[in-house]
């Protein structure tokens, strides 16, 4: 098995004249978080949603864990990938606990296992589940109800988990307090996070390695420090914030 949990083959993707993905070759590495950064209309969405198979490439290959994504069930595929996105989208008319089951239920898990597993997630993300499980989704603030987002995208174990702007919506300090939790949390999960923002400060807390995309290419890609130590170019500064490299501007 590969060595890596998804790999980018020289992907193309286009919309009209418009190449959104050209020629694209990304290695994301396991259990780590990955965030994917650039200007709007760079691929970032695209890019997230190939490896679901909601979008096709035209050309090339997408491997998860080794297997070319488009020889796989797409229905089991998508079960067995964790999401967390900005609208949350919990069911209103569902229990915490049937919200977070919903996936392994589909999957045929049975009724005790679900309960526990919704109990031992509640506090992993530091939720009482004595307090939590039978609670709806309007008793709970917007910070709550994301952790619940999160919880759910773990329910069925899967070893990916795909995060599109999952905190953007949250006000600050919820914000600071979530991103906290996902590093501590990741390393007791040990998923591999691939996590699309457009807020530049979030990208390079949280990440191991971060992706910075224009126009369909990868411009640099590395760990925080590797971008802010060595940019690669101009693009990379100004982007990343002239305010961060006050040395390179000062020369």
């Amino acid at each position: 098995m590969s060595g890596n949990a998804v790999e980018f083959i020289g992907v193309s993707k286009s919309y009209g004249s418009s190449n959104v993905l050209k020629n694209f070759d990304l290695v994301i590495p396991k259990e780590k978080i990955i965030t994917i950064i650039g200007p709007s209309g760079c691929g970032k969405t695209t890019l997230l949603k190939m490896i679901n198979r909601l979008i096709e490439p035209e050309s090339g290959q997408i491997l998860l864990e080794g297997k070319v994504i488009n020889s796989l069930d797409p229905v089991e595929l998508r079960r067995n990938i964790g999401y967390v996105i900005q609208q949350i989208g919990l069911f209103p008319h569902m229990t915490i606990e049937q919200n977070i089951s919903i996936v392994p239920r589909l999957k045929g898990e049975k009724k005790q296992h679900l309960i526990a597993r919704a109990s031992e997630l509640l506090d992993l993300i530091g939720l009482d589940p004595a307090k939590f499980l039978k609670r709806y989704p309007h008793e709970l603030s917007g910070g709550q109800q994301q952790r619940i987002g999160v919880a759910r995208a773990l329910a069925a174990n899967p070893s990916i988990v795909l995060m599109d702007e999952p905190f953007s919506a949250l006000d600050p300090i919820s914000r600071v307090q979530l991103q906290k939790e996902l590093i501590h949390l990741n390393k007791q999960v040990r998923k591999t996070i691939v996590f699309v923002t457009h807020d530049i400060e979030e990208a390079l807390k949280i990440a191991d390695q971060v992706v910075l995309l224009n126009e369909g290419t990868i411009v640099q890609q590395g760990s925080p420090n590797a971008l802010l130590q060595s940019p690669i170019n101009n693009f990379v500064r100004d982007f990343l914030g002239a305010e961060r490299f006050p040395l390179a501007y000062n020369l």
